[in-house]
């Protein structure tokens, strides 16, 4: 299990291998998504608090990349966070999600995104739940759900 110390030394040091890449061209990816998925995804966009119903879903299944259908996350590590996005305490594995030094806006924070395809996903921080204290705050255009 995953825990902050875990986060931060991905973010200093470096993260796993990824099980497999995919890289696309930008004109590629513009094609592949719909504008609003590619501005979360390729420019690091941030959608609006509260504007999915994704953070209400709670049904068992897993949550995939939208850009190139890696697993990220599970269903059992999804719970309410009042945060606005889905919120997740742990990735299904660790070599899927990247962890990266995020200094933009005047804040110090650790970006998270797709370890095989570079996808922005959102933010991790060290307030979510017990065992692990993670809340991985993930854009829900980021993500596609697949039913268990």
């Amino acid at each position: 299990m995953l825990n902050w110390n875990d986060v931060i030394k991905f973010a200093n040091h470096g993260n796993p291998a990824p099980p497999r890449r995919v890289e696309k061209t930008d004109k590629e990816w513009k094609e592949l998504l719909s504008p609003d998925v590619y501005l979360i995804t390729r420019e690091k966009g941030t959608e609006r608090a509260h504007s999915s119903e994704m953070c209400e879903l709670f049904e068992p299944g897993r949550y995939e990349c939208i850009c190139c259908g890696t697993p990220l996350f599970d269903s059992a590590e999804k719970f309410h966070s009042s945060s606005g996005w889905p919120s997740f305490t742990q990735p299904i594995a660790i070599e899927n999600v990247a962890h990266h030094k995020d200094n933009s806006y005047g804040m110090i924070r650790v970006e998270t995104t797709c370890n095989v395809c570079d996808a922005h996903l959102g933010h991790v921080f060290p307030d979510g739940p017990a065992p692990s204290g993670l809340r991985y705050c993930i854009n829900a255009l980021a993500l596609q759900k697949v039913d268990a």
